[in-house]
């Protein structure tokens, strides 16, 4: 099939799913996505497993997934036990715009995550990883943040209850923001193909699903007025692409979807419970413990569960409040209890990617035979908790890269990931069926995203069978008519979005 050339704006709402965003447009709070989604095609999009920001979003900029890249969460191993860095880059694997900057296409890239711009036929304006990351050209931002006649909003802090007003309109002001910045760097730069992602939806999901998951009008009006922003952004940076001329195509995409955070796992505590893990005598607070014990107990409890919250809202953010908390309670993080682990008998833990279990090549008795019999029986035993549906992969079976040296040996999914998965030894049994009024957070992610399209040519229909987000790079260099490059998996969608090319 030979496509016809567009130019492609793809905008990315970090954890979008169609369960929150029907009910909003329906309710007529997004007009501009509506229009898009009456006018154009939608099918859910399908992320990568884990379905975590910084995987997801690499696998979608480089067409190659995370068995590929070698990335498999937000951070990875970094020395030893209980050691790890925040990743550092998808390269050398190559994204899908540095193929169309060498092909002297005009690019640009609006808030990807990653630590600092690098050279192309454009810009790049990194966010999320660092809080002032050099961008391409070094003088982007303080140009753009002239222009925008304020400071470049940065990641948004970690959330307190008590601080809520002022959290959310800084989510606001955010997408607004980047709405705006993508105008002026359109002006500037007039791209071909340009990316604006919008990374406050994720973090506004987590912190109050319970809120957006209600009837339209019981939602709070700051919530709403959330929502109206981005689509608002959406629509300024639209119409400033397209305001450039030629046949044009907008993708709105997301990395994952999301969903109720009904429960926890506890992965350390289950190995610990079944002596795969080993804890030094003495190495676990005692305090931890029983202060655990009482906070559940009492969380059942109408008065008091009332005081907890509040109580843990103080204790939570800051290095100092946090540093009283573990004063009062202990330590229960992994990375602060890996000293106490007795690494020559470890067998397996779960560290730095929550949703995999590890081999402990610290272990002097495991031995590649022996691995294997413990991989076997671990998966074994954990699709017969009875406590939870927990799913096993192989790494090897659902990736198609060989890059899979930092792999976990096992990845873990459960409850259809209503139940998140925790690496930390807050609590004495692994299963926490009654999630604490007290926990912050009541979102947590899902495998199927969006992907809204619209455009020239792009005729209204729908399409209920997933798409994967590995097709989104090949279909955009089809569409630009750039030919596609072997280390991508995907293949182009080509076909849902312009049927009459032939």
């Amino acid at each position: 099939m030979t496509a016809p050339s567009h130019r492609f704006l793809v905008l990315g709402l970090d954890g979008g799913t169609f369960d929150l965003l029907d009910p909003l447009m329906e309710a007529g709070e997004l007009p501009f996505l509506r229009g898009l989604v009456q006018r154009g095609f939608r099918a859910p999009l399908t992320s990568v497993y884990p379905p975590k920001t910084i995987p997801a979003w690499y696998s979608f900029a480089t067409g190659q997934d995370p068995g590929t890249l070698g990335i498999f969460g937000f951070t990875e191993p970094d020395g030893g036990p209980g050691k790890s860095r925040i990743v550092q880059t998808f390269r050398p694997a190559e994204a899908f715009w540095d193929l169309l900057s060498r092909r002297g296409i005009r690019v640009g890239v609006l808030n990807f995550p990653l630590r600092s711009g690098y050279p192309l036929n454009g810009f790049f304006v990194p966010g999320m990883l660092s809080e002032h990351p050099p961008t391409y050209p070094a003088h982007l931002q303080s140009s753009l943040e002239t222009e925008l006649g304020e400071p470049y909003l940065a990641e948004l802090p970690a959330y307190r209850e008590s601080e809520r007003a002022d959290w959310i309109a800084q989510a606001t002001r955010g997408v607004e923001q980047r709405g705006r910045a993508a105008k002026i760097l359109c002006d500037q730069y007039r791209p071909d193909f340009l990316f604006v992602l919008f990374r406050e939806t994720d973090r506004v999901q987590h912190q109050h699903w319970s809120e957006l998951a209600r009837p339209h009008d019981e939602i709070q009006a700051d919530l709403l007025a959330f929502w109206r922003a981005v689509d608002g952004a959406c629509a300024q940076a639209d119409h400033a692409f397209r305001a450039l001329g030629g046949p044009s195509m907008t993708l709105v995409i997301s990395d994952h979807g999301h969903g109720a955070a009904c429960a926890d796992f506890f992965t350390n505590r289950w190995l610990a419970e079944e002596n795969y893990l080993a804890l030094r005598q003495g190495g676990e607070s005692w305090r931890r413990r029983v202060l655990s014990r009482v906070l559940l107990a009492s969380d059942r409890f109408g008065p008091l569960r009332r005081l907890l919250k509040p109580a843990a809202d103080r204790l939570r953010g800051g290095a100092r409040r946090e540093r009283v908390g573990r004063l009062l309670a202990g330590e229960s993080s992994f990375e602060a209890m890996a000293e106490h682990i007795d690494w020559r008998k470890t067998i397996a833990f779960s560290y730095p990617v929550p949703e995999g279990i590890y081999l402990n090549r610290y272990n002097p008795d495991l031995t590649p035979e022996r691995s294997a019999e413990i991989v076997a029986e671990i998966r074994q035993k954990l699709e017969r908790y009875p406590e939870g549906k927990i799913e096993v992969f192989d790494p090897r079976t659902i990736y198609r890269g060989t890059n899979l040296d930092q792999a976990p040996a096992l990845l873990l999914r459960v409850d259809d990931m209503a139940t998140e998965l925790r690496m930390d030894f807050s609590y004495s049994k692994p299963m926490l069926r009654h999630r604490p009024g007290y926990f912050y957070g009541s979102g947590v992610h899902r495998m199927n995203g969006i992907l809204i399209a619209g455009g020239a040519g792009v005729p209204g229909a729908r399409s209920d069978e997933p798409l994967s987000l590995l097709d989104v790079a090949p279909t955009i260099l089809d569409g630009m008519g750039v030919p596609l490059p072997p280390t991508m998996t995907g293949r182009s969608f080509g076909p849902h979005l312009w049927p009459s090319a032939g």
